[in-house]
């Protein structure tokens, strides 16, 4: 049994065995809630299981409801018949809706059905709580709380040894491409399941539609999936297609860089003129010279420069400020922006 709990993932199963056998040999009256998903109450009965009830699986008056064997109108009339009686078991019988034994039996898969969906779960703790209230729909003789988590296990074993093993709340089956002739062929509870199972349902949503019980849904769409009769939703359904939209070429090019502040034309007069460059154009050129790269050092005495103005240049210009030159001039303009330099 522990490869089987192993195998589906049995978390807090433990937990549960314990609890349920404590409340066994203390022979414990009141009911014991089970947390976790989908979870559950048990209700015990001198250490013995009377009901269960769980989101996770329908109870009797779902079973009765959800299967068409009553209508709702039919129902409400029985209850107010009943007074304060929770399950009109006497009225059932005498308006003939159920006999005796099919209500025992109904009772008895209700109970298995419900602590096979808290087992299928996972148990997270056990709290024991007072006992307020008396269960929905008791059995009249209880079930010992090992026969009951063994019927389980064995259910559970029985869903994991079929080709394709699901869970109650977890896939989401729909119907295959099949021929119409082969559906019509099938049997009446393969057709009811491929008519509910729309790729949103799990075996546990189709339980409470169609009033059948968990581990029956669950078994028929295992073996309805192995057989090719559906399909899983995530095989069925693919994914939208995302449409990527590749920008032109450039878009993505880098940002130019920002244009540089317009310096005012007073500014480079006056820098012009304190280099003694007044009177030539400061108009740049298309292309500006290039100033040649330093020649290296050598260990040897380098030879004698010049003296500014020996050309002779630089007297004939400007013959008051012999300090400056046309190559001083050249590097400033190549460092000043100008509206009309576009650099």
């Amino acid at each position: 049994m522990s490869g089987v709990r192993d195998s589906l993932g049995r978390v807090g199963y433990d937990l549960l065995w314990r609890a349920l056998s404590e409340c066994h040999d203390v022979r414990a009256t009141g009911k014991l809630r089970a947390s976790g998903k989908p979870g559950g109450v048990f209700h015990l009965r001198d250490g013995l299981v009377v009901a269960v009830e769980s989101p996770g699986a329908p109870g009797a008056e779902a079973r009765f409801l959800r299967s068409g064997r009553i209508s709702g109108e039919q129902w409400s009339e029985l209850l107010r018949e009943a007074g304060d009686a929770r399950w009109p078991e006497a009225g059932l019988i005498a308006h003939g809706y159920a006999g005796a034994a099919q209500l025992r039996v109904v009772r008895m898969m209700a109970m298995q059905d419900a602590a096979f969906a808290v087992v299928a779960g996972s148990v997270e703790g056990c709290t024991p709580l007072d006992a307020t209230s008396e269960p929905y729909a008791p059995v009249s003789l209880g079930e010992s709380p090992w026969r009951l988590l063994q019927e389980a296990t064995r259910k559970l074993a029985a869903v994991a040894g079929l080709p394709y093993p699901v869970r109650p709340d977890r896939e989401r089956p729909a119907p295959a491409t099949i021929p119409d002739d082969v559906t019509d062929q099938l049997p009446q509870l393969q057709r009811e399941l491929m008519a509910h199972a729309d790729g949103r349902r799990t075996a546990r949503d189709i339980a409470f539609v169609t009033g059948l019980g968990v581990y029956t849904v669950t078994v028929g769409i295992a073996r309805m999936l192995g057989e090719g009769l559906l399909e899983s939703a995530g095989e069925t359904m693919s994914a939208t297609p995302i449409a990527v939209r590749v920008p032109a070429a450039g878009v993505l090019s880098r940002r130019p860089p920002a244009a540089a502040p317009r310096m005012d034309p007073a500014v480079v007069l006056a820098l012009a003129t304190a280099l003694g460059d007044v009177g030539v154009s400061p108009e740049p050129s298309p292309e500006p010279p290039v100033e040649p790269p330093p020649e290296p050092e050598s260990s040897t005495s380098s030879l004698p420069r010049r003296k500014p103005g020996a050309s002779g240049i630089t007297e004939a210009l400007a013959p008051e400020r012999t300090g400056g030159s046309w190559k001083g001039f050249f590097r400033l303009r190549n460092r000043i922006w100008t509206p009309d330099s576009g650099t």
